[in-house]
């Protein structure tokens, strides 16, 4: 098993390489408008660094978000072109599991990163394998209740200290441990989550409403 695992949901452009066992190499870059431009670099960079070639990879691991239209959709797509050229399995993957999977807590806790608009994605945990509730998109004011007393991890949380007051890291989700988890799902027999996005509500363009559509003659 290789598994190329990557996600562009969040600021972190974040690739790595997981090879069944452990980790082989994985970079990360936070950079929230470059997603494009980092992406098939920082894969190179990995490659590089493990000694091997794409053509050597078996699986393709995804970030699903939620997250940004246009970020989530860059990593997406590059992991949709990568299983149809290479002819291998793409997993998608609940982005905040990833973050949930690197968090050291015990006990419950949230997930919550930047969704702007004043809000965040959240979800909520039972331990760093198992999600309870979410995700979701909402107005940290209106989850207070929901969230309170427990620990929460990412930077959404980091932004809205009044509704999450315990933040713990990552701030960013990795690609290092998206892949550790998948491997981990598959290992057990799991089936893995469609490479679908969680864009969880419309995209922020929009078609004018006095637009006009020309058609030749």
């Amino acid at each position: 098993m290789l598994l190329l695992a990557l996600d562009t949901a969040t600021p972190a452009v974040t690739v790595a390489l997981h090879d069944g066992t452990d980790v082989v190499a994985s970079s990360s870059q936070v950079d929230a408008r470059r997603h494009g431009e980092l992406l098939l670099p920082a894969v190179d960079r990995v490659l590089g660094a493990a000694g091997t070639g794409l053509d050597a990879v078996t699986g393709i691991v995804v970030g699903t978000g939620p997250g940004p239209y246009t970020g989530l959709r860059v990593g997406l797509m590059t992991a949709d072109t990568f299983g149809a050229a290479l002819g291998v399995p793409v997993h998608g993957v609940c982005t905040l599991d990833g973050l949930a999977f690197a968090a050291d807590i015990d006990g419950p806790f949230v997930v919550a990163t930047d969704a702007r608009r004043k809000e965040v994605y959240w979800a909520r945990y039972a331990d760093s394998r198992t999600r309870l509730t979410g995700p979701a998109v909402d107005r940290p004011a209106d989850i207070a209740e929901q969230v309170a007393g427990v620990p929460a991890v990412g930077a959404g949380a980091l932004l809205y200290p009044d509704a999450f007051p315990d933040v713990h890291g990552p701030e960013h989700v990795s690609a290092a441990a998206l892949a550790s988890l998948a491997a981990e799902r598959l290992a057990r027999g799991e089936e893995p989550e469609a490479p679908r996005p969680l864009y969880l509500r419309r995209p922020d363009a929009q078609v004018p409403k006095n637009y006009k559509v020309v058609t030749p003659r």
